[in-house]
C-alpha cells in the first residue's frame, strides 16, 4: 500500500483534544462539530430547488424520498467517519493509496465535477438571496460570491472550532426561518403522513427524486466527513476508538436528522403553499419567494425565506470549499495554499453560472440548480463504492472493519443509487437522441462512449478488492515492492560524498549529517563552496577579493579538522550562480551523494532567493540529501 505523505487538512489536524477521562458531556462537546459541518451540505440551495420542485408539483408525495435519502446518508456518513477515525486517512487519500493513477485521475476529475456542481448551487443560492434581500442583480451577486473565499480564509485562521460555531449559527438561522414558514403555511398533517408511503407518480417524479437523492446524499460530504473527524485528537487504544465511534454515530444521526427536518420543512412549505393553491410548476427559488407573501398574507414570510437562503448558501460554501481542498490534496498528494485552492473551487462554479445567466437569463437558475443535484447523484457511486471497500478492508481497519450485515446494507444502498442512476442515464440519452433529429449521431458518438467508459471505471472500482486479492492489477502497482522487500540487499558504501557549504553558521549540522554516509576506509569527502561576490562572478574563483580569500581559508581549516577525524577530505571552490556551479563541480568530481541545506523557501521566496536544490535536481545524477536548517 502506497502511504500518503501528509495529514488531511494538516492546518487543523488533531487540533481539538478529546479528553479520555472526562464526563460524557465534556467528551460530547469535544467530539460534536464535524457532523454538523457535514449536515449543511444536506440543506444547501440545491436541496431547496429540488424540494420546492417536488413539493409544488407532487404535494407531499415525495417526502418518503427525503426520509429514505436521509437514512442512506446516516449510514454512509457514519462509514466515512469510521474510516477517518480508525485509519486517520480521508477517503481521497485512501483512493490515492489503493488505486493506480489510471483509475485515480478519473476518480479525481469526477470528484472535482461533483464539488463544482455543489458549489454552483451555493453560488446561485447566495446570489438569489442577495437579490431578494438587497435588489442586487443576479449576475453581480454571482460574481460577489467569490468573496466568500476570503471570508472562509479568515474563519479558518481562527481555528476549526470557530468555523464550526459559525456553521452551527447559520444552521440555527435556517431552522428558525422555516419553523416560521411551517407555522404560516398550516400544512395538511394527514397528507404529510401519506407522503411517507413510497410512490412515483410519473417519470418526472423519478428525475426530481434522483435530484433529491443527489442533493441529500452528497459525494463530497463523504470526503469531508472522513477528514473533519481527524481534527479531533483521540487516544489510539482500542477502547478509546470504540467510544469515539459510538459518539460520532450519535453525532451523525442527530445532525443529519436536523437536516432532514429542514428539507422536509421546505417540501412541506412548497406543498402547503404552492401546490394547494394551484401553483404546480414552481421551479425557481425567486418565484417561490415572490408567491409567499400574497399566498400566506404575511410580509415576514418572504424575508425569513431569503434570510434562510443566504444562511444556507454561506454555510454550504464553507464545507464545499473545504471538500475541494481535501479532494485535491488527497487524490493528487498535492498541497497548495488553502486560499488558492478555495478560490479555484469558487471560480469553477462562478464561471459557468455567469455564462448561463448572461446567455439564458435569470430564469434558467432553477433548472441549473436541479441539474447540479442530478450530477451529484450520478457521481455518488464513485465515492460510495471506494468507501465501502475501504471500511470493509481488514488490513486497513483491523478489528474496526464493518460487520457483514453493515456491509450488505451498504451495498444495498449503493445498488439502489446505482440502479436509479442507470435508469436516469438511459432515459436521458434516449430523450437527447429523440430531440436531436438529424444530429442524433453527435449524441451517439459522445454520450454513449463516455457512459461506457464510466461504466468500465465503476466495474473496476467495484471489483478492485477481488482483483487486488488475486493479483490482477492495472497501471502502477502500489503493493508490489512489499513482495520482494526481503530480497533487497544493503548497498556498498559511498566512494565519494560531497557537502555544499555556505558559511551561514549551519555548516556544522551539514558536516555532522554527512558522517552518516561515510565509511572511513572507503569514502572520500569533498567540501564544496560557491563564492557569489561581484569580483568572483567576474574573474572566477581565482579572483583575489577578500571574500574569496576568507572562504578559502575556512575550507582549508574545515578540511584539516575532518582529516584529524581520519576522514579523507578535500575541498573545491567555485564562483557564480550557486546551483549551476555546484552541479558542475559535482558532475566533474563524480560525487555519488551530495548533502545540502534546505532553507524552506517556497513560492515567491524561491523567485527571490533562488532554488539551489531545484538546480541540482535537474542537472546532477548524484543522490541528494536535504538537511533542514531553517531560513
Amino acid at each position: 500500500m502506497k502511504k500518503h505523505s501528509q495529514n488531511s487538512l494538516s492546518e487543523v489536524h488533531e487540533s481539538v483534544i478529546v479528553p479520555a477521562k472526562a464526563s460524557s458531556w465534556r467528551r460530547w462537546l469535544a467530539i460534536t462539530g464535524p457532523a454538523l459541518m457535514v449536515s449543511v451540505g444536506y440543506m444547501d440551495p440545491g436541496n431547496w430547488a429540488t424540494d420546492i420542485a417536488g413539493g409544488s408539483r407532487y404535494s407531499y408525495a415525495l417526502i418518503w424520498v427525503l426520509l429514505m435519502s436521509n437514512l442512506m446518508a446516516i449510514l454512509l456518513q457514519s462509514l466515512a467517519a469510521r474510516l477517518g477515525i480508525v485509519s486517520r486517512r480521508d477517503l481521497a487519500q485512501v483512493c490515492h493509496e489503493d488505486y493506480p493513477p489510471i483509475v485515480n485521475i478519473p476518480l479525481y476529475i469526477l470528484a472535482e465535477i461533483a464539488i463544482t456542481a455543489c458549489d454552483l448551487a451555493e453560488v446561485i443560492g447566495s446570489a438569489i438571496a442577495l437579490q431578494l434581500l438587497f435588489g442586487i442583480p443576479l449576475l453581480y451577486g454571482v460574481i460577489l460570491t467569490a468573496l466568500d473565499t476570503f471570508l472562509l480564509l479568515l474563519l479558518s485562521h481562527a481555528g476549526i472550532r470557530k468555523l464550526e460555531s459559525v456553521v452551527i449559527a447559520l444552521v440555527g438561522t435556517i431552522g428558525v426561518a422555516f419553523f416560521i414558514e411551517i407555522l404560516l403555511g398550516k400544512p395538511d398533517w394527514v397528507g404529510i403522513a401519506h407522503g411517507f408511503v413510497p410512490s412515483l407518480p410519473d417519470a418526472t417524479a423519478l428525475y426530481i427524486s434522483i435530484g433529491i437523492l443527489g442533493a441529500t446524499v452528497m459525494p463530497h460530504n463523504l470526503y469531508l466527513h472522513s477528514s473533519l473527524v481527524q481534527t479531533r485528537k483521540i487516544g489510539r487504544e482500542s477502547d478509546e476508538i470504540k467510544k469515539n465511534l459510538r459518539w460520532n454515530t450519535i453525532d451523525t444521526s442527530l445532525a443529519l436528522n436536523i437536516a432532514f427536518f429542514i428539507n422536509a420543512a421546505i417540501l412541506v412549505m412548497a406543498a402547503s403553499v404552492f401546490h394547494r393553491n394551484g401553483y404546480f410548476a414552481v421551479a425557481e427559488i425567486q418565484d417561490a419567494h415572490h408567491l409567499l407573501e400574497p399566498l400566506l398574507g404575511a410580509s415576514i414570510a418572504p424575508i425569513a425565506f431569503a434570510i434562510a437562503l443566504l444562511a444556507s448558501g454561506q454555510s454550504s460554501t464553507i464545507t464545499g470549499t473545504l471538500a475541494g481542498q481535501i479532494v485535491m490534496e488527497g487524490y493528487l498528494n498535492l498541497r497548495i495554499r488553502p486560499w488558492l485552492r478555495r478560490l479555484i473551487t469558487r471560480l469553477l462554479a462562478v464561471i459557468p453560472a455567469v455564462i448561463v445567466i448572461a446567455h439564458f437569463g435569470e430564469n434558467a437558475t432553477g433548472a441549473m440548480l436541479v441539474l447540479s443535484q442530478v450530477v451529484l447523484s450520478l457521481q455518488l457511486p464513485f465515492a460510495i463504492i471506494p468507501l465501502i471497500n475501504a471500511v470493509a478492508d481488514k488490513r486497513r481497519m483491523g478489528e474496526f472493519s464493518i460487520s457483514p450485515m453493515i456491509k450488505v446494507l451498504a451495498w444495498v444502498v449503493a445498488g439502489i443509487i446505482l440502479s436509479l442512476n442507470i435508469k436516469l442515464i438511459v432515459d436521458q440519452i434516449g430523450a437527447w437522441i429523440a430531440d436531436s433529429g438529424s444530429e442524433a449521431w453527435i449524441v451517439k458518438a459522445t454520450a454513449i462512449p463516455l457512459t461506457l467508459l464510466l461504466g468500465l471505471l465503476l466495474l473496476y472500482v467495484i471489483a478492485h478488492p477481488w482483483l487486488d486479492k488475486n493479483g490482477f492489477r492495472i497501471g502502477s502497482v502500489h503493493r508490489q515492492a512489499a513482495q520482494t522487500i526481503n530480497a533487497i540487499q544493503p548497498p556498498p558504501p559511498y566512494q565519494h560524498v560531497g557537502v555544499a557549504l555556505d558559511f551561514s553558521g549551519k555548516d556544522e549540522k551539514l558536516l555532522t549529517e554527512s558522517l552518516r554516509f561515510i565509511n572511513k576506509a572507503h569514502t572520500k569527502l569533498t567540501l564544496l563552496h560557491v563564492v557569489e561576490s561581484p569580483v568572483a562572478r567576474r574573474l572566477g574563483a581565482e579572483g583575489e577579493d577578500s571574500e574569496t580569500l576568507a572562504d578559502r581559508e575556512r575550507l582549508e581549516k574545515l578540511t584539516e579538522m575532518m582529516k584529524g577525524n581520519k576522514i579523507k577530505t578535500e575541498w573545491q571552490i567555485g564562483s557564480g550562480e550557486p546551483g549551476k556551479e555546484l552541479a558542475k563541480m559535482i558532475n566533474e568530481s563524480n560525487i555519488e551523494m551530495i548533502v545540502v541545506g534546505g532553507h524552506g523557501h517556497s513560492g515567491v521566496s524561491d523567485l527571490i532567493h533562488g532554488t539551489v536544490i531545484s538546480d541540482l535536481r535537474h542537472h546532477i545524477k548524484a543522490s541528494v540529501v536535504i538537511v533542514p536548517i531553517g531560513d
